[in-house]
């Protein structure tokens, strides 16, 4: 008995390079508690404002409150900086550099029940602040 195979693309199923997404995650460098935080990283970020972002905070790290915290973006002072709806101006410890290999992150978060409404609904087209998009070099 003879099988027929179909012909199989050579390039079927390619791995993810998250390099190849934007935005990414960021290493966090500093923090600035107050009514609003300004988060500072070690490179400068592709956040937009509106953007929804998500901060992870190991515990050598100092403001453990902070961990998990959504918060959108407000402002941009510099490239390699974000001010974020979160009100870390009460109880929340200070940030605190570590040496530990877990290193404190910011993330976009991407969220498919928002995006842009207009006078007909939601387009077709969604733009979701914080979702992915393909950059990649192919």
């Amino acid at each position: 008995m003879t099988v027929v195979s179909y012909p199989t693309p050579a390039y079927q199923n390619p791995p993810i390079h998250p390099e190849y997404y934007a935005p990414n995650f960021f290493f966090i460098s500093t923090v600035s508690l107050g009514q609003t935080t300004i988060v500072t990283t070690t490179k400068n970020m592709n956040y937009v404002i509106g953007q929804l972002c998500r901060l992870i905070i190991p515990p050598n790290f100092g403001c453990r409150q902070l961990n998990e915290k959504e918060g959108f973006v407000i402002s941009i002072p510099n490239p390699n900086q974000v001010e974020l709806t979160i009100d870390s101006s009460q109880n929340v410890d200070l940030f605190t550099s570590s040496t530990t290999t877990t290193q404190p992150q910011i993330l976009a978060v991407g969220d498919t029940n928002t995006g842009a409404i207009n006078d007909h609904g939601r387009w077709t087209k969604t733009f979701i602040p914080g979702s992915f998009i393909d950059i990649s070099p192919n």
